[in-house]
Order: C-alpha cells, then sequence, then structure tokens
C-alpha cells in the first residue's frame, strides 16, 4: 500500500511542470526542513518550484540556509499543476483558501488525519515526514546533494527531539546514517537549531519555568508564557520545545500542559507526555489533536479558572486511557 502511494505521487510528479509546496499554520522545523529539501529535489528534476505557508518561519528555522525560499502568503488560484500538502490534517490546517480547483498530495504522518486529498499518504509509523520525503527521493531516483540531505536530517532531529521523542524509530537511525553519507552535516543542524539562542530566550526560560505549578497527585506539571514575557524581552517569534522538555523530565511527571496566551482569556495550550499518557487523545477531547507524546489545542476563558478545570479534566482523561489499555 505504502509502496503503491509512493509511486502515485511519483508519477504525478514527473507529470507536472510547476508544483507548490505548503505545510501547516506555525510551521515547525520538519515541515520547514522537508518543505525545502522537497523543493531543491523538484529542481534536481527540473520542476518549477515554490514554498508558499499562511504563517512566518519562526525562529531558528528563519535564520536557516534557503529559508529565503519560503514564500508568505496565498497559493494563487490555478497557477501551478499540483499543491504537496505536509502535514496538514485537512485543507484548513494549511490556511490556504485557493486550493479547491488544485490537483492535491497530503503528505502526513500524524495518524489523526482527514484523508481529503486526490493522493493521501498517511504513516503514523514514518518519525517525521522528512523520513517520507527521503522514501520519496529515493523513488524518484533524486541525487541527494549534501543541501538536500541536510534539510531532510535536520526534520527527522527536530521532530524526534534529537532521538529523545517515542516516535524514535530504528528507520530513524537508517535514514540519517542514509542522509550522513549524503553529506548531511550533523554538528552543523544541532548547532543551528540548539546553539543559537539569544541572551532574551534564556531570561524567558527562567520566567516561564517560574510558573510552574503540579497537580497534588505530582502527575501533571502547567507552565505558562503570558504575552507581557515576550513584550518585555521584545521577542515576537521563539521556539519553547526546551522549556516544555525541562518541565516533562520532572520525576512522576505524565503529562506537561504549556499555556501560551494568545491575547487576554485566549490560550495556545501544548502537551507533551511520556511514558502511556497519550497527548494526542487529551488534545482532540479539546478539538486539537497532534502526535502521542506531542499535541496542542486552543481554550478560552479565564486564565484562574482554566489553571482549575484543565488539569482536572486531562488526569481524568489520562485515568480513562489507562483503564481502556488494561486487559
Amino acid at each position: 500500500m505504502k509502496d503503491d502511494l509512493i509511486d502515485l505521487i511519483s508519477k504525478k510528479i514527473i507529470e507536472s511542470r510547476r508544483i507548490v509546496i505548503t505545510s501547516h499554520l506555525r510551521p515547525d522545523g520538519d515541515s520547514i526542513c522537508t518543505s525545502l529539501a522537497l523543493y531543491f529535489m523538484g529542481e534536481f528534476l527540473g520542476k518549477e518550484m515554490a514554498i508558499i505557508n499562511k504563517d512566518k518561519t519562526p525562529f531558528p528555522f528563519k535564520h536557516f540556509p534557503d529559508s529565503e525560499k519560503i514564500k508568505i502568503g496565498q497559493i494563487p488560484s490555478q497557477s501551478f499543476d499540483m499543491v504537496i500538502l505536509l502535514e496538514c490534517a485537512n485543507v484548513s490546517r494549511s490556511g490556504q483558501k485557493n486550493l479547491e480547483n488544485y490537483f492535491m498530495v497530503n503528505i502526513d504522518h500524524h495518524y489523526s488525519n482527514d484523508y481529503y486529498a486526490d493522493i493521501d499518504w498517511v504513516d503514523p509509523e514514518a518519525s517525521a515526514v522528512a523520513e517520507m520525503i527521503y522514501a520519496l527521493g529515493e523513488k524518484l531516483k533524486i541525487s541527494f546533494s549534501p543541501r538536500i540531505a541536510d534539510h531532510l536530517y535536520c526534520g527527522i532531529i527536530s521532530d524526534t527531539g534529537s532521538f529523545q521523542f517515542s516516535n524514535t524509530k530504528a528507520k530513524s537511525f537508517e535514514t540519517c546514517y542514509k542522509l550522513i553519507n549524503h553529506g548531511a552535516d550533523p554538528i552543523g543542524v544541532s548547532n543551528r537549531m540548539f546553539n543559537n539562542n539569544p541572551p532574551e530566550k534564556i531570561k524567558l526560560l527562567g520566567q516561564v519555568l517560574s510558573t510552574l505549578q503540579m497537580n497534588d497527585k505530582g502527575n501533571i506539571a502547567i507552565i505558562t508564557m503570558f504575552k507581557k514575557y515576550l513584550d518585555s524581552l521584545n521577542l515576537k517569534e521563539i521556539d519553547t520545545e526546551d522549556i516544555t522538555t525541562l518541565a516533562r523530565s520532572i520525576k512522576g511527571v505524565e503529562m506537561v500542559l504549556f499555556f501560551k496566551e494568545i491575547k487576554k482569556d485566549s490560550f495556545r495550550v501544548s502537551l507533551r507526555s511520556k511514558g502511556a499518557a497519550n497527548a494526542a487523545f487529551i488534545a482532540e477531547y479539546f478539538e486539537g489533536g497532534g502526535h502521542l507524546h506531542a499535541a496542542g489545542f486552543t481554550i478560552h476563558g479565564n486564565y484562574e479558572n482554566l489553571l482549575k478545570e484543565i488539569p482536572k479534566t486531562v488526569d481524568n482523561l489520562i485515568i480513562v486511557q489507562a483503564r481502556k489499555k488494561r486487559p
């Protein structure tokens, strides 16, 4: 089945002359770096390529090599032969408004997906879409340049948390091994991703961690990033994954709730879990989505009330999950 889908996508790419790539709102390292790799793979095949995302490229990826290739805005109607959507559970997740007449290819590694495109390749066993696009490149007989290899390696490293997250599989290491042999630079990628923090980011880390609260059972950690923190440090875009990782490292914690204030009484809640706790299950309860151990949702309401209600609901959902798994 997977090979059939790769065949279908390969044939459509070969048939097409102009191809546009887009990814989900608030794009992450996997979607950004994989888009860039796919862009250069298409150029290798002689295609006219474009990357158009609705949302801006966040730090630190906006400073990465080739990030200027990514345009921000809406894909024009009927300007391309096909559109490839990366990590979009549905069209609305892309934020794009003009795709109804396009031939769409949906490539995703999240299990929650609406299977909405002309070709849907959804593989929840893949660690990252970068891993999937490497397999597509092999089918297309791409000559993997160091540039392409670097971007795909970055995508896998980003989505596996440097091989620390539960989506890390043997295939992740195998693909990275091949990418390094193609010229990917692991030290260069790590330096760009993890050793580029401005002093303000470290100050922000201290402010966010100072909000740490634990529920009575000690299995849920809650941290908050208020908008005023970003404003006082003159930060507009910042990667906060490492802050969440620190909270998740607390002994006994199954779930981290990271409240990020969008505006008054509106929060984006990032969920990070470990062990058997299913972050995606909880996010979907709140009409969000994501991975087993990394998910999110948006919630509205008074902060103090949310801080009382949400952890209780999450703990009850963790209990429900545990009961379902019992024989």
